[in-house]
């Protein structure tokens, strides 16, 4: 049997103030213990993973899509293609093995999915129940949720992303609007900003579908934004008028949001996926190729990663194993 400071894995109901060399890791729905040389009790969630990525983008509806490896700073390297080229918005979930795309400029009901370790082309996966770009979407180690959409939709669907198929409805955020943001922390999702109500955080319970909840405010008015996180903070991203501002939240309390920092160059509508470590920012309007990343845990101004294969706004980006 396990065990973390003398006691049964199995009888900690708090895992929040474990210390120790052993790290909470997650793999699907199941956790692991792994031997770690540092102390502390850093989980990492089962919905992100190692390797980064991005999918379409505009301008000129594309097909392409890139990977990184997370930890290791250095240009995108071309992982394959969508089924249909698009752009203005694409969200995307994953459960940290299968990535989904979905939506997106020309107002499409398209869900895409790809197996994240395996590079390739990606497969059609069903349909959303509405066809729109400029939405978003969050996830934990089961379900996605897209929310959002042209033209100002209050939709929240959502997909068991290890079973192809077409999305069910999920509820309503508070307000509908386009170009928003997300992050999850596996059991909260918040979606943050857009083209209406630009400084509105909401949150829902992503089991439990149902309408979304008032959450609090960004530090700045705008759409555009790109969001992600690990299990405990949130960072949104850029924006309209190419904000380089960066506001983060702790997930799991409501409230309003705190600056992070600022992004290396001013824009909006990039791409954001995290390994649980780091968080990176990929693309951006006017076009732009360039990758940012920061240490979430940790405030402060972002440093440059390398760059996309493809300069582009408005992707969907993701990560996993």
């Amino acid at each position: 049997m396990r065990k973390i400071n003398g006691v049964p894995v199995e009888a900690h109901t708090d895992l929040s103030n474990l210390t120790g060399g052993e790290v909470l890791k997650w793999s699907g729905t199941n956790m692991a213990w792994e031997d770690q040389d540092s102390t502390g009790f850093v989980p990492t969630p089962g919905w992100v993973g190692g390797r980064g990525v991005w999918a379409c983008g505009g301008d000129g509806q594309k097909t392409t899509i890139d990977y990184v490896t997370i930890a290791t700073p250095g240009n995108a390297i071309d992982f394959g293609d969508v089924t249909d080229g698009r752009d203005s918005g694409t969200g995307a979930a994953s459960n940290g093995s299968r990535g989904c795309f979905g939506g997106g400029w020309q107002n499409t009901n398209i869900i895409d999915y790809i197996t994240i370790s395996t590079t390739g082309n990606a497969t059609d996966f069903g349909d959303l129940v509405s066809a729109r770009y400029g939405l978003t979407a969050c996830s934990n180690a089961t379900y996605g949720v897209f929310g959002g959409g042209s033209s100002n939709s209050n939709v929240l669907e959502y997909i068991t992303i290890a079973t192809t198929g077409n999305t069910t409805d999920f509820g309503d955020l508070t307000v509908g609007r386009h170009y928003l943001g997300s992050c999850s922390n596996g059991t909260r999702g918040v979606f943050g900003g857009g083209s209406t109500s630009g400084d509105t955080l909401d949150y829902i319970t992503i089991a439990s579908p149902s309408n979304a909840t008032d959450f609090g405010n960004l530090t700045v008015s705008r759409s555009g934004t790109s969001g992600t996180s690990n299990l405990t903070r949130g960072i949104f991203s850029g924006g309209s008028g190419q904000e380089t501002v960066m506001d983060y939240i702790t997930i799991a309390t409501t409230g309003n949001a705190t600056d992070f920092g600022d992004m290396s160059a001013g824009r909006h509508s990039s791409g954001g996926c995290s390994d649980g470590t780091y968080a990176l920012f990929g693309g951006g309007e006017t076009n732009k190729d360039v990758i940012d990343y920061v240490t979430i845990a940790t405030t402060g101004n972002a440093t440059d990663f390398g760059n996309l294969t493809d300069a582009r706004s408005k992707p969907g980006s993701l990560s996993g194993d």
